[in-house]
């Protein structure tokens, strides 16, 4: 819409044509900025109404598998949930408004938001309706999967006409190995991943919004530079011609989680649910696809890679020998199982999210 207006009102901003950033002559930094500010906004108008109406129609019951968390989280039992609503309602609007909707990777990402959300809304509802623990892990899998290959393949032909749009490229030189057409499993694969890590690490108030924020300004710049042609070539990355709209959904993603947390923060007024987790996540990974970062992802997403390993861990030892290396499964509940208060825990992962990020970014340098 916002890009809509300045193409046609092109001729008064003619002489301003000069401070157009990338690939885009309609001021991309601004809009970037914009819709940082107008998802916040979103987030914050419509957060109380969201959470007066989940709460009397979808609070969140304390279910899990370990007795004693269930113990130790009690005091959660029936805090609104399925919040992620009006996370990806303020992405989309923020899209919309400032994203050039001619453009293939905004609207691949904002279809990435849309159907992963649904996916963790029905799981939300199933599980706050009292019909179950929510979907089962085959039938998570298979619909992320099912939905991943789908975006996978509507990417492989966008990246396909781009130069290294399918390679994998290592994070340290200019080497890359080129994945061809098993770029579409590998797409899914990461989108999957980055989805259900974030998942994993949605376990105490703020925690995974408070990650989103820096992984997700992190992914706003890789956007911004990979989109633009000499900074690009200046830090020896890919460069993807329109990737730098895709800054404009991770700008909205940061507004978002910061509306979001200011009714998520200790204690919590409102969960994110699976509703806002997987799309969030699934974001991540669509944005490092298209920066073709996927491996500096591993780095800007640490805490969601070490949550999402520390599961891995634990049900493989258990499996292999019985016992368990970790009081509970994810990380941050083994930290709860030893005593820690919620806030410390939380706040030493935001601190380990804030320093990935930059060490992420920073990284690019050194190539």
């Amino acid at each position: 819409m916002l890009v809509w207006l300045l193409n046609y009102y092109g001729s008064a901003v003619e002489s301003l044509a000069g401070v157009s950033t990338g690939d885009s002559r309609v001021f991309l930094t601004i809009r970037i900025a914009l819709a940082t500010l107008i998802s916040f906004t979103t987030a914050l108008f419509f957060g109380p109404y969201a959470i007066k109406w989940l709460k009397l129609r979808f609070r969140e019951r304390i279910v899990s598998a370990s007795a004693r968390l269930n113990e130790l989280h009690s005091a959660k039992r029936d805090t609104p949930t399925m919040g992620g609503i009006f996370i990806v309602l303020s992405i989309v609007v923020a899209g919309v408004v400032c994203g050039d909707l001619s453009n293939r990777y905004l609207l691949q990402s904002l279809l990435v938001v849309i159907a992963f959300g649904a996916i963790g809304a029905h799981d939300d509802w199933i599980k706050v309706t009292g019909r179950g623990r929510g979907l089962s892990v085959r039938q998570k899998f298979f619909w992320q999967w099912v939905i991943a290959l789908g975006i996978a393949t509507l990417l492989y032909f966008v990246q396909f006409e781009k130069p290294r749009g399918l390679e994998l490229v290592f994070p340290i030189g200019k080497a890359g190995l080129s994945l061809g057409a098993l770029f579409i499993a590998w797409a899914a694969f990461v989108m999957v991943g980055s989805s259900n890590g974030v998942n994993l690490t949605d376990g105490l108030d703020g925690l995974a919004s408070g990650c989103l924020i820096f992984a997700g300004s992190a992914f706003t710049a890789l956007s911004y530079v990979s989109g633009h042609r000499v900074m690009a070539e200046y830090l020896s990355i890919a460069h993807m011609t329109g990737a730098g709209e895709l800054g404009i959904v991770f700008g909205a993603l940061v507004g978002a989680m910061l509306g979001f947390l200011w009714f998520n923060c200790h204690p919590a007024q409102v969960f994110m649910g699976d509703s806002g987790s997987l799309p969030t996540g699934a974001l991540l990974g669509y944005g490092a696809l298209v920066t073709r970062q996927e491996l500096l992802l591993l780095i800007v997403g640490g805490v969601f890679v070490v949550e999402t390993l520390s599961v891995i861990l634990q049900v493989g030892c258990y499996k292999l020998t019985g016992k368990r290396v970790l009081a509970c499964s994810p990380l941050h509940n083994h930290f709860v199982f030893k005593g820690e208060p919620e806030t410390r825990i939380v706040a030493r992962f935001w601190i380990a999210a804030a320093l990935l990020a930059m060490v992420g970014v920073a990284s690019l340098k050194i190539r």
